[in-house]
């Protein structure tokens, strides 16, 4: 898991105390973490990832956010 590329989406200028950080794998995985706990790993294919980021930018998921 160190190998992995973790990015974080973070406001400039800003360090949360907790945030979420994605990666690709090289085996056409994607891995998600908390920042407060990096030891342990969500693992999902890319295209349930892709499932995902089009839910949220089509708005499913924004009663979560009210």
């Amino acid at each position: 898991m160190n190998q992995l590329d973790w990015q974080r989406a973070v406001p400039e200028g800003e360090d949360p105390p907790e945030f979420l950080e994605v990666a690709a794998g090289p085996d056409g995985r994607v891995y998600l973490r908390e920042s407060r706990d990096r030891a342990q790993v969500v693992v999902t294919t890319r295209a349930k990832w892709d499932a995902f980021i089009k839910g949220v930018k089509a708005g499913e998921f924004d009663d979560f956010v009210a």
